[in-house]
């Protein structure tokens, strides 16, 4: 009951968010001043720059294992 219960809370909590519509203005005001295609590539660089990372350690570690 407790999981019904807090699963239909959810849904709620849903149908509330997408009830009040959308916010055109947050969309509008990135994508005029392109702060949005700054996002986007400072987002880009972080995840490549962490799976370079993790792609080497895993090189290291597989290395070290063989010895």
């Amino acid at each position: 009951m407790k999981k019904v219960s807090i699963t239909l809370l959810y849904v709620f909590i849903a149908l509330i968010t997408f009830a009040q519509g959308e916010a055109d203005v947050n969309k509008t005001f990135m994508s005029s001043n392109l702060k949005i295609n700054v996002v986007i590539a400072v987002l880009t660089i972080i995840l490549g720059l962490l799976f370079l990372f993790l792609f080497s350690m895993e090189r290291r570690l597989k290395q070290l294992e063989k010895k």
